[in-house]
């Protein structure tokens, strides 16, 4: 039998596995009916799978205390050991030291507020607001002032 042709391994190989089970999830999310109001659930999984991913460093497809605690810090907001436990807590519902990916999405999904969510959102957020003009802010004359 002929060996299959190498890809150039940029880690992208390794990840195939995960992004394909991902993916499953992912279709379940979209075929589950509490979420078939949700806006743009399709596009919205897309994201939450990169991210889980940029998250689960290990690979292991869970995300672990270790990762959660580097994510925080490259999104520079830093957590204590006890605010890392906590927000885990918060995704698992207490029930898991680790955070699955059904977990997650329903989290970002759900109404529930949780100190991961709003680090993500705010995040995406500060990703996609536009860059600040730079220089002086504009002149303002004495008249125009409320």
């Amino acid at each position: 039998a002929m060996a299959a042709p190498r890809r150039p391994s940029g880690g992208g190989l390794r990840r195939a596995p995960q992004d394909g089970r991902l993916e499953e999830i992912n279709k379940e999310f979209l075929c589950d009916p509490k979420f078939s109001d949700e806006e743009d659930l399709e596009m919205k999984l897309a994201v939450f799978k990169e991210k889980y991913m940029e998250f689960d460093l290990n690979n292991q497809g869970e995300i672990d205390l270790m990762s959660v605690k580097r994510m925080m810090e490259k999104m520079g907001a830093p957590k204590t050991h006890l605010e890392l436990k906590k927000m885990i807590s918060e995704v698992t519902g207490g029930v898991s030291e680790t955070i699955s990916y059904q977990d997650f999405v329903n989290v970002m999904l759900g109404k529930r507020s949780a100190v991961l969510k709003l680090v993500m959102m705010f995040e995406g957020k500060a990703n996609e607001s536009n860059p600040k003009p730079s220089g002086p802010p504009p002149e303002r004359d004495i008249a125009s002032l409320p």
